[in-house]
C-alpha cells in the first residue's frame, strides 16, 4: 500500500495545478451554450409571431444583406419556434450569421464569449499560442494530455488507496467527511470522500479526454471498444454535423484528435461544451458541399425538403440544410451527435435518405460517444449537472491534496523540532 501511496503522491505533485487548470475550465465549458445563448438573447431568439418566411425567400434575404463576395452555405433550423435560424457563409473561415425567420433581419453574428474562448484554450492547450492543428508537438497539449493521464493513474490508485479505509470504518463512513478533528480532518475528508464520490465520472471524462490528446491512446481505446480507428473526412464530418466550447456547446469542442482529425473533432473537444455544438452543427450544415463548387446554391425546394423532414422526425431537436444534403439530428439523449443524413434532388427536391445513424461505421458512432460521455450529454440537463460537479470536484482534488501533503511536512518537521528540543 505504501507503494501507492508514493505513486499517488508523486505524480501528482508537479501536474496538480495543472490538473487543476484543466478540470476547472472544463466545468465552466458544460453551459456554455445556455450561458451564450442568455447573454446574447436578442441574438438567439425572437417573438413567435405568425408563420415563418419560406426558406426560399429568406435566404434571398440573407443574401442581400451580405457582401457580394460572400456566399450562403446551409442553414440550421432548430425545432423551437423562437430560436432564430443560423445560417452559414462561405468566408470567413467558420462564419455564420442568424436570421430572425419571421422578419428576415439578420439578428447577429456567430462570436464565442472571450470568456469561454479563454476556457476552451485552457482546457485543450494550456492557452498556448501555438497553432494546436499544425504540425509538430505543441506543449501545452502535450502538458494537458501528459496530465490527464497522469491524473487518471492517480485516480486509480487513490481507490486502491481508499479500499483499506471502507474495511476499516465501513463503505458509508468512508464517505463522509469528519469535523471531529478541525481543519485538517476536513480537508482530507474533502480529498477523500469528494473523489470517490466523483470518481467514476472523473475517470469517464479523463478516458474519453485522452482521445484528443494520444494518437497512440486513441487507437488502443477504439481497439478495446472493438471498433478500428479511421481517419475522419470531411464528408463523414458533414454527414455527422448535428453534435457541443465549448465544449465544446465543441474540442471542440471540446475538445484534439491527431493533427489529421483535430480540424474536425478536437475543437469540439468542447468544448465543447468543449467546442460550441452550435458552431459544429453550422460547421456541418455548410462544409463540403460549397467546396470546389462555383456554381451558387439554389435554395428553390429547400422549404420543401425542410418540411418534408419535420413530417418525417416532428420531435427531431435540429434540422442542417446545406447545397446538396441535408442532415437530422436524432435526439438530444444518448449519442448527441447521432444524424440521419439525407441527399435531395434539386428538381423536385425530395430528400432521400442516404445514409442512416443505423448504418453509420462504428468508428463514427464511438466518436459520438467519445464525445457525449466526455461533455456529459448523455441525459440531457440532469447529466450535465451531475458531470459539472464531477469536474470542479475533481479541479479541488489536486488543491486538497497539497493541502494534505504540506499540513503532513509542517507536522513531521515540529515533531523533529521538539525531539530535537528534548535532547
Amino acid at each position: 500500500m505504501k507503494f501507492f501511496r508514493k505513486i499517488h503522491l508523486w505524480l501528482s505533485v508537479p501536474f496538480g495545478i495543472i490538473i487543476t487548470l484543466v478540470c476547472f475550465s472544463g466545468a465552466m465549458l458544460v453551459f456554455e451554450q445556455e450561458i451564450t445563448r442568455a447573454a446574447r438573447h436578442d441574438v438567439y431568439y425572437v417573438a413567435a409571431t405568425g408563420t415563418p418566411i419560406p426558406l426560399p425567400q429568406l435566404m434571398e434575404t440573407v443574401k442581400a444583406q451580405l457582401p457580394d463576395s460572400v456566399a450562403i452555405t446551409g442553414v440550421n433550423i432548430s425545432n423551437d419556434p423562437e430560436r432564430t435560424y443560423q445560417v452559414s457563409l462561405s468566408k470567413p473561415r467558420r462564419a455564420s450569421v442568424f436570421i430572425d425567420q419571421y422578419s428576415g433581419q439578420i439578428t447577429g453574428k456567430y462570436e464565442r464569449l472571450g470568456f469561454f474562448s479563454t476556457m476552451f484554450g485552457l482546457h485543450r492547450w494550456l492557452l498556448d499560442s501555438a497553432n494546436p492543428h499544425g504540425d509538430g508537438m505543441k506543449v501545452g497539449k502535450l502538458l494537458v494530455g501528459i496530465s490527464t493521464l497522469v491524473f487518471v493513474i492517480a485516480l486509480l490508485t487513490g481507490i486502491i488507496i481508499w479500499i483499506p479505509r471502507v474495511r476499516k470504518v465501513g463503505f458509508w463512513k468512508s464517505l463522509g467527511i469528519s469535523t471531529k478533528k478541525g481543519w485538517p480532518g476536513i480537508w482530507k475528508g474533502l480529498h477523500v470522500a469528494g473523489g470517490m464520490w466523483a470518481v467514476v465520472i472523473i475517470l469517464a471524462m479523463a478516458l474519453t479526454g485522452l482521445t484528443w490528446s494520444f494518437a497512440w491512446y486513441r487507437s488502443a481505446f477504439y481497439a478495446v471498444c472493438g471498433v478500428e480507428h479511421t481517419p475522419r473526412s470531411f464528408t463523414a464530418m458533414a454527414a455527422e454535423a448535428p453534435a457541443p466550447a465549448i465544449m465544446t456547446r465543441s474540442e471542440s469542442t471540446g475538445a484534439t484528435e491527431g493533427n489529421t482529425e483535430s480540424r474536425g473533432e478536437g475543437r469540439r473537444g468542447g468544448g465543447g461544451r468543449h467546442g460550441h455544438d452550435e458552431d459544429r452543427r453550422r460547421r456541418g450544415a455548410g462544409r463540403g458541399e460549397g467546396r470546389g463548387e462555383d456554381r451558387p446554391i439554389d435554395f428553390t425546394n429547400w422549404q420543401k425538403i425542410l418540411d418534408n423532414l419535420r413530417a418525417q422526425y416532428p420531435d427531431a431537436p435540429q434540422i442542417n440544410i446545406s447545397g446538396k444534403k441535408a442532415s437530422v439530428t436524432l435526439s438530444n439523449y444518448g449519442n448527441t451527435r447521432a444524424s440521419d443524413t439525407f441527399s435531395y434532388n434539386e428538381t423536385d427536391g425530395m430528400p432521400v435518405l442516404t445514409k442512416p445513424y443505423s448504418s453509420v461505421v462504428g468508428a463514427d458512432r464511438l466518436r459520438g460517444w467519445i464525445y457525449t460521455i466526455h461533455t456529459g450529454g448523455l441525459g440531457g440537463i440532469c447529466t450535465r449537472i451531475l458531470w459539472m460537479l464531477a469536474a470542479l470536484l475533481g479541479a479541488s482534488l489536486p488543491l486538497t491534496g497539497y493541502y494534505i501533503w504540506i499540513f503532513r511536512l509542517v507536522k513531521k518537521r515540529q515533531a523533529k523540532l521538539a525531539a530535537a528540543q528534548n535532547h
